[in-house]
């Protein structure tokens, strides 16, 4: 420590001079210190790792970002897509949450065996989903569902109550008020009678067409729509023997629709902490489907988004901020 009064009066006046010019440098480089940290620990949670692990015999291709000791946020994507349409989610949230997005078997780069080998319906795919969690050690973790991903999802949370610490449904229904006819009574044909002809009526909706439509409906600035989405989506729907896995899919979807007394008695009986962010236009799943949450929930908050199914696409930003006040309400 400097001792000024044994020092000459000059010096101690060049002394008071240049010391708070010492310490405004010192507290500069401190901080510049402390940015360039906060700019590392930023940097590191952004870091997407893109891994496999076997799940139920079959290689489960995910996403995973964030610290390892925060808390979980499983990613489940719906049709036709992936984890791919979380791309631009997984980041925002994994300044805070260790972030894991699985492609369900049959899409992305998950394994797609042939139909002969695996059997395409819900209950088989939340089998291999459990396997997942299992195998990834997940002990308690949010749920982040959407279209498909929702009875798959919420087929986890029923047999596994305890680890589900909270829900984010986007467009995930599980009310049959939010089902929609977007098909002109097809799918309900095919659901009814499972002929060549009913099948055969719904392969219009497995084509590039189709898809645009699920992403463009409803939303108002189309300059929003990432074209690299669609065009991945339609790449995977092209894979031999995919359409006819698709088609099984959606006849078996039917039998989501028989458990959403399950679901609904789930909410009812453990009150998970739930968060819709729902596109309004969605062209499958309306409002009311939303709302319906809030029947046997009375932790379920619902906000609407002035857009369609893929509401990521469009309202990405103000989703993941309301996820990211919605999280630090959940218990750990």
């Amino acid at each position: 420590m400097m001792n000024i009064y044994n020092m000459p009066r000059k010096t101690v006046f060049i002394a008071v001079l240049i010391m708070p010019l010492i310490l405004a440098a010192a507290s500069l480089t401190a901080a510049a210190n402390n940015k360039n940290e906060l700019k590392n620990d930023t940097m590191k949670s952004y870091a997407v790792h893109y891994k496999t692990i076997k799940a139920d015999g079959l290689n489960i291709f995910y996403r995973e970002a964030g610290p390892k000791n925060a808390p979980v946020i499983l990613l489940m994507h719906g049709y036709p897509t992936s984890s791919v349409m979380f791309r631009n989610l997984i980041p925002v949230l994994s300044k805070k949450y260790h972030v894991i997005a699985p492609d369900l078997p049959g899409f992305g780069f998950s394994d797609a065996p042939n139909r002969s080998e695996y059997n395409y319906t819900f209950d088989n795919l939340a089998k291999t989903m459990q396997a997942f969690i299992d195998n990834m050690g997940l002990k308690r973790f949010a749920m982040y569902i959407f279209d498909y991903g929702a009875p798959v999802g919420l087929r986890l949370a029923v047999a596994n109550p305890e680890k589900i610490t909270g829900i984010i449904s986007q467009n995930g229904n599980a009310y049959e008020q939010g089902l929609l006819d977007w098909s002109d009574g097809l799918v309900k044909a095919y659901w009814d009678h499972d002929t060549k002809q009913n099948r055969d009526a719904l392969r219009k909706y497995f084509t590039l067409e189709g898809i645009n439509f699920q992403y463009r409906h409803g939303v108002t600035d189309q300059s929003l729509i990432a074209p690299e989405g669609i065009y991945i989506d339609d790449h995977q729907m092209q894979r031999p023997g995919n359409v006819e896995i698709q088609l099984d899919l959606l006849l078996d979807y039917r039998t989501n629709v028989k458990l959403y007394p399950a679901f609904q008695a789930y909410f009812r009986k453990y009150q998970p902490k739930l968060l819709a962010v729902w596109g309004s236009k969605d062209p499958y799943f309306s409002p009311a489907g939303a709302e319906g949450f809030k029947l046997d929930d009375s932790n379920a908050i619902v906000k609407l988004y002035d857009t369609g199914h893929f509401a990521l696409e469009t309202h990405g930003e103000e989703i993941g901020q309301d996820m990211l006040d919605f999280m630090p309400g959940l218990p750990q």
